[in-house]
């Protein structure tokens, strides 16, 4: 306990005069002291509601005996940086946020702690840090957001960039894109589709390291406060028990992960934020691990942008664990692992319920009856690159087609909204891996560009990049080796045929290996001038996208 090393005895007077200077009295310090991590701020939707998700995790830390203590971790906005260099530094933050929540927590010595996150890098970077740190721990987001209405349909932030394509096409006028701008995010939280953000805030319930509802109680609900509250208390008996974060977050938990990421139609962006969880708790993950769960696993969800449904409605089918009731009932999940209810995973689903079948499919009658990922290799990506296939149209699941070669995203989108862009073509975008970006962007400008003009279904678009949880087509990311490090992708040229099977998770560039060879020895890897400050750092760290894009510390 933090007293036995830094309260008690009178070698640590100085210590006591500084909480006295904080405002802490006696009693309070002699009670276990929390941290409350939030990533509040007034620049992220999502986040712009903390401040009232901290005060209700600090009253029921109060109200259960112990001393809560608030910290800042920073965020960024994926759908503000989307689409310029600002994106170049937001999956860089996920390392950011786990090294400065590691230095706050060594440095002042806190007997368990509450994180709050809610957007993209905050919820696995705060993941990290439990898992390395491993003190008792306990997480509770600040919720989704509600669907947007515009004209009488529910909509999300996919939508309006796709709306941007349409405008672009001629398909709608200045005033409906206005419509749509003004009525797209109607409130505060974590936009709301099945996009990274809410995909992690789901698997951080699968996990075990939130409560029932973390991933799905609209951010504007009163319920949400109930559930910080909880959290609050919760923490307490965590501490009193000895409960740590690798007691829960175990390979058999992060395997149910997996298994309930490919039933909700997860985001591709947890192919890079499960294997750096993994990691931090000492836990092997191969990307061969996603296709052989996905071989088992039904797709129980179409949320948006798969599907014509949204958290809200996730929410109201019973959430999180009416899908795990369902997977539990195939015998996929091992219900025995340990939650931060101090309960095991079976007992916390046992009243749960499908409420909704339109919005979770049950088990018999699934949307698929292999999972929401898919991982492919082939020479184009020997290491493996990764697609949502639950939001991949029927007729691109199987696609040849010509390359057509972009060096960045910004030479992508220009020749997409230029019309530059034919039925059939397979777009390359390379140069923008962990390294190459640096920094992997999300591309949701370039695939809601093509989605948007009416090209998703007629064309594949390939990358060393990343992708939103909002994209949606046969959109392929995550290519290993990435291109600045001499994957095959770096020496691809326009008219090549490129061909893509999804359900055989086969990847090819029809080209033979003399001429590849050929290349090799003729093109130049290409490197980005004037990286310097943090992105260099991260450029010259981190590993590559199939083993998540860690930082490599010690190698």
């Amino acid at each position: 306990m933090i007293k036995d090393t830094i309260v008690d005895g009178f070698q640590n007077a100085p210590h006591r005069s500084l909480y006295h200077a904080l405002g802490l009295t006696a009693e309070e310090q002699a009670r276990p002291l929390i941290g409350v991590v939030s990533s509040y701020n007034e620049i992220v939707p999502g986040h712009m509601n903390l401040d009232k998700i901290a005060e209700a995790v600090k009253l029921g830390i109060a109200m259960a005996g112990g001393t809560p203590v608030l910290f800042p971790a920073i965020a960024v906005c994926d759908g503000i940086a989307m689409g310029h260099t600002g994106m170049k530094y937001s999956l860089i933050t996920r390392d950011l946020i786990a090294d400065s929540t590691e230095a706050m927590v060594m440095a002042h010595g806190f007997d368990g702690l509450v994180m709050i996150p809610n957007c993209d890098k905050n919820v696995p970077g705060l993941l990290m840090a439990a898992a390395r740190l491993n003190i008792p721990t306990i997480f509770v987001s600040g919720g989704p957001m509600l669907a947007g209405r515009v004209d009488g349909k529910k909509t999300s932030l996919s939508s309006m960039f796709e709306a941007v394509g349409a405008y672009t096409a001629g398909k709608i006028d200045e005033k409906q894109l206005r419509k749509c701008e003004e009525n797209t995010c109607p409130s505060c939280g974590s936009c709301s589709g099945m996009y990274t953000a809410n995909s992690m805030n789901c698997l951080t319930e699968v996990l075990g390291m939130g409560l029932r509802g973390n991933g799905t109680i609209p951010a504007v609900y009163s319920a949400r406060i109930e559930l910080a509250k909880h959290a609050g208390m919760q923490i307490m008996e965590l501490v009193k028990k000895n409960i740590r974060p690798r007691d829960i977050m175990t390979a058999a938990a992060i395997r149910n992960a997996l298994t309930a990421d490919m039933a909700l139609g997860c985001s591709t962006n947890s192919m890079l934020h499960l294997p750096a969880i993994a990691n931090e708790c000492g836990v092997e993950f191969n990307l061969d691990m996603a296709n052989a769960v996905s071989e088992k696993t039904p797709n129980l969800c179409h949320l948006a942008p798969a599907g014509p449904t949204y958290m809200e409605d996730l929410n109201e089918a019973g959430g999180v664990y009416a899908v795990l009731k369902e997977l539990s009932g195939l015998g996929l999940l091992d219900t025995g692992v340990m939650t931060c209810t101090g309960k095991t995973l079976g007992e916390n689903i046992a009243d749960a319920e499908n409420k909704d079948p339109r919005v979770i499919r049950p088990a018999a009658d699934p949307y698929s009856k292999t999972g929401g990922i898919a991982v492919l290799r082939g020479n184009l990506a020997p290491d493996g690159c990764v697609v949502k296939r639950s939001a991949v149209a029927p007729e691109m699941l199987v696609h040849e087609g010509p390359a057509r070669v972009f060096e960045s995203e910004e030479e992508a989108i220009a020749a997409i909204y230029a019309g530059r862009i034919s039925s059939g073509d397979v777009v390359v975008i390379r140069y923008e891996g962990p390294a190459g970006g640096p920094g992997m962007r999300e591309m949701l400008s370039p695939t809601s560009a093509i989605a948007g003009m009416g090209l998703d279904k007629e064309v594949a678009l390939i990358t060393d990049g990343r992708f939103s949880g909002a994209t949606r087509g046969a959109s392929i990311g995550h290519v290993s080796p990435e291109a600045a490090r001499g994957g095959l992708i770096a020496y691809v040229q326009d008219g090549d045929r490129i061909s893509i099977n999804i359900p055989a998770y086969k990847i090819e560039l029809k080209v033979s290996e003399e001429e590849i060879a050929r290349r090799r020895e003729t093109m130049e890897i290409k490197t980005r001038t004037g990286v310097k400050g943090a992105l260099a750092r991260y450029a010259a760290q981190v590993s590559s996208a199939d083993r998540g894009a860690i930082i490599n510390r010690f190698e």
